[in-house]
């Protein structure tokens, strides 16, 4: 019987690293046919500046539209239609990452792209991904939940699972990004990419930085007020749920903390790796963020303006070692008794509301962070709305949205051995284009709660 229940167990993982493997193909395809969606989206501009009467024709057009569309062929295009892409899509989709055993591991909150989560896999991603500092040639990883085991097992699962269609087997992650391996995948997914440009915005150019003041400056001001004499033999651990792509858990680790930030989607931890591994300069990128938004532009210049990234070299803003991102499912990932008492702090931005179930995120959150210790610790520090990610989510019979008003989480915080000391409405926006004339502003709860000590009899 034991044997037979052994079986089970590994063809259950088996099915599930096969799963985790077509959802990651599918979205490093996204990334490969972003290009594609780009220029479908220019052809029908110019169908529509076509349609125009002579007369409407008159005004001149920030782009040159006088080209025949259906005659003429942009030479790129044809490459990418012949399965070729440019090499800074294929650098922009790369992830160097190894699996681990525990549940610390290495690299969603997109507020504006609410429905990516639940497109993605549903069981937990253990991947390290690397942070390299620029004293230290050795990656650095995160320490307290876990030891990396074995390094080939990603690249095994891809090579057993994934094929190209002649049925030869592709042995190495890098291998994702051969031409005949990328999908035909829907707008929408190609549409989660350009949410994360606005996302690169918000976390790694200067252009950003009012937005990253705005959220970022007063968690990072309250957790230093928090941990006045912190030590740096033995530094406190703040953990940073929904990290996206890593700045507040990098602005964390500069000021003195091991840091981690753990984070569910494979869009966003793409991304982030690239970003946190593979910068060697400030404005090493330029990107074009608000190309595909037509509407609200005060100006052409507005929306065709680069953007330099990143503002900062991720290696050089001084980490503390332990510094790491951990992928993977909340709520699967540190509801595991190895985490409980771990954390000295969690910091929680524009994550609480992604939530199917906000009281089991408050649950896990009071579960983790330590007991006793010295004032400062068994902190949660919390900013963001509650825009439920899943409210709108009809016809799924399976899937729950526990929704409920500011008042009643904090009640329910309280239940869970929480006591409220700081709390204050801040405005914000989100991946909001600052020259746009349509701002969408949030009034972000912000509060710090504090632990409270059981009591033993």
């Amino acid at each position: 019987m034991e044997i037979e229940e052994d079986e089970e167990r590994r063809r259950q993982r088996k099915l599930e690293e096969a799963l985790e493997v077509k959802s990651l193909r599918r979205i490093i395809s996204a990334y490969l046919n972003y290009p594609e969606a780009a220029e479908e989206d220019v052809r029908r501009y110019e169908k529509s500046f076509k349609k125009l009467p002579p007369a409407h024709k008159a005004f001149e057009p920030p782009l040159d539209m006088s080209q025949d569309v259906d005659g003429c062929k942009d030479p790129h295009l044809e490459n990418f239609e012949h399965g070729h892409c440019h090499s800074e899509e294929r650098n922009a989709s790369s992830c160097q990452s190894v699996s681990t055993s525990g549940r610390m591991c290495c690299s969603n909150h997109a507020q504006a792209c609410s429905q990516e989560k639940s497109n993605i896999m549903s069981n937990p991603t253990t991947e390290l991904q690397e942070v390299k500092s620029e004293q230290q040639h050795e990656p650095i990883f995160g320490s307290g939940a876990g030891e990396v085991e074995n390094k080939n097992e990603i690249a095994e699962c891809c090579s057993n699972d994934v094929a190209d269609s002649n049925g030869n087997a592709f042995s190495s992650p890098h291998d994702w990004l051969d031409p005949s391996l990328q999908l035909n995948v829907p707008l929408v997914d190609v549409d989660k990419v350009r949410c994360i440009i606005r996302n690169i915005v918000r976390d790694w150019a200067a252009e950003g930085e009012k937005e990253r003041n705005q959220c970022y400056k007063p968690i990072l001001e309250e957790l230093d007020a928090q941990f006045p004499n912190r030590s740096k033999e033995s530094p406190p651990a703040c953990l940073v749920p929904g990290a996206g792509l890593g700045r507040l858990a990098l602005e964390i680790s500069c000021l003195g903390f091991i840091s981690q930030g753990n984070e569910f989607s494979y869009y966003m931890m793409i991304c982030s790796s690239f970003i946190l591994n593979h910068t060697e300069t400030t404005g090493q990128w330029t990107i074009y963020p608000w190309i595909h938004s037509n509407c609200n532009s005060l100006s052409d210049n507005d929306q065709l303006r680069p953007v330099l990234i990143p503002d900062i070299h991720p290696a050089s803003a001084g980490i503390t070692e332990g510094f790491s991102m951990c992928g993977g499912d909340f709520v699967e990932v540190y509801n595991d008794s190895s985490q409980i008492g771990v954390w000295d702090a969690v910091v929680t931005c524009f994550f609480i509301d992604t939530a199917h179930n906000i009281i089991e995120y408050i649950e896990i959150i009071s579960r983790i962070l330590k007991e006793g210790g010295l004032v400062g610790w068994q902190v949660w520090i919390n900013f963001g709305p509650l825009l439920y990610h899943f409210a709108d989510m009809y016809g799924q019979e399976d899937d729950m949205s526990i929704e409920l008003s500011l008042e009643d989480v904090k009640k329910i915080a309280f239940h869970y051995g929480f006591k409220l000391e700081k709390e204050q409405t801040i405005e914000t926006t989100y991946t909001t284009n600052p020259r746009s004339m349509m701002q969408n502003h949030y009034h972000a709860a912000f509060w710090t709660m504090r632990k409270k000590r059981t009591t033993t009899t």
